[in-house]
């Protein structure tokens, strides 16, 4: 949900309300008129982040707890940042029950810089790893891999009943002399989540959890590593979220650069050098929010709720498609198409209009698609379900 400050000065200030209106591509007047409530932002990351953290963001940007300075001017060898970096890591372990022999690292580069980090830090003197091949992030990050490994790709799409499916785990045919497996729970592109999870005995298993982190319940112990980007469940861009068992440090090849090791990280609590200072501080909000909504398994059942609420209205009709199979529907992407491709634009326009923000759809597959993470209320998807029935019922 966007949220605007209406203490100030804006509410009378109508260049203000015009250029708003301008930057999110709605018509000025149609904009001022629904400013006031709320508008849901159904962007795919950087994503929508709640607005109870938002809010508060706002309240200490300038003045952190009475210091009189901002946390982003504060040193992060500070007692007080070193506080504050001290309990998100301890929230996230309490939320995630990371058990004490894991370390996790908030890092730089996002999502994408651990495809690197990956090979380069669990390689070792072997040459091989296991990719397996769901989607778009998938495809990336053994582009990435496959500088500094051979890599083995097993492609475990198949199509079930017209619709795209993935393979049982069962079947995924694992080498058991690879350095490590690497799969990526969630396409936000596609729309594929893989909620079954691969039993690769002695072989690390690698997860790809950018946009699935805290949306469900998962066992840390099943995981040799797990490596989210924030923007999309956790905070905002230009972090990561790497938690690796202790056992997998130390492996690293030496031409790796020393912020990319997992091992000089974890020695140096993720401050080998500077980190993302604000960003960690606005994770550690978010930590705290989830905990007050009740924790990851409240989150799942109204996770549920809300992809549900959005699938029916779909299946219900012939005006909207989506062509996931039912056993691998992701709770987080919602992609779906308007059989009448012409309308379109007409779509984005009217759904921008009415505060429906963000639900074009990936460059690489078009068509529409909701974004609904933790922070996405059911109001918001509500919203978007009636917009679509009065959509459908206008031009059908």
């Amino acid at each position: 949900m966007f949220c605007l400050d209406l203490t100030s000065d804006i509410k009378s200030d109508k260049a203000s309300l015009r250029n708003m209106g301008i930057i999110f591509g709605i018509n000025p007047l149609i904009f001022k008129e629904k400013f006031m409530n709320s508008i849901f932002n159904f962007s795919a990351g950087p994503a929508m982040l709640p607005v109870d953290v938002m809010k508060q963001a706002q309240e200490e940007f300038c003045n952190w707890h009475g210091l009189g300075v901002s946390i982003m001017e504060m040193s992060h060898r500070s007692s007080q940042f070193l506080a504050l970096a001290k309990e998100a890591e301890q929230d996230l372990r309490d939320l995630m029950n990371i058990p004490d022999n894991y370390k996790v690292l908030f890092c730089h580069g996002g999502g994408r810089g651990q495809f690197a980090a990956i090979p380069l830090n669990l390689l070792g003197d072997q040459l091989e790893a296991d990719y397996l091949v769901t989607g778009h992030w998938s495809k990336l990050a053994i582009v990435e891999a496959k500088k500094y490994a051979r890599i083995s790709k097993m492609d475990i799409i198949i199509e079930k009943h017209g619709k795209t499916a993935v393979m049982p785990v069962s079947d995924w045919k694992i080498n058991p002399t690879s350095a490590y497996v690497h799969y990526c729970t969630n396409e936000s592109i596609e729309g594929i989540e893989i909620f079954d999870v691969p039993k690769t005995g002695k072989v690390p298993l690698v997860a790809d959890m950018s946009s699935t982190i805290l949306s469900r319940k998962i066992n840390i112990s099943d995981f040799g590593i797990i490596y989210a980007g924030a923007q999309k469940n956790i905070g905002p861009s230009g972090l990561a979220v790497v938690i690796v068992r202790d056992d997998l440090l130390g492996f690293a090849r030496r031409s790796i650069p020393s912020i990319l090791n997992y091992e000089i990280q974890a020695n140096a609590g993720s401050m080998h050098n500077t980190p993302p200072t604000y960003s960690w501080y606005l994770a550690g909000l978010v930590f705290k929010w989830i905990k007050k909504q009740g924790g990851i398994g409240a989150l799942e059942h109204k996770n549920i709720t809300k992809s549900k609420l959005l699938y029916d209205c779909i299946d219900a009709s012939t005006f909207y498609s989506n062509n996931v199979d039912l056993s691998v529907r992701s709770r987080m992407n919602i992609p779906f198409r308007l059989t009448n491709k012409g309308l379109n634009e007409t779509f984005i326009r009217e759904s921008t209009a009415a505060g429906l923000l963000s639900l074009k759809g990936h460059s690489s597959v078009g068509g529409m698609r909701a974004n609904i993470y933790n922070a996405m209320p059911i109001e918001g998807v509500q919203s978007l379900v009636d917009f679509m029935v009065g959509f459908e019922r206008k031009y059908s």
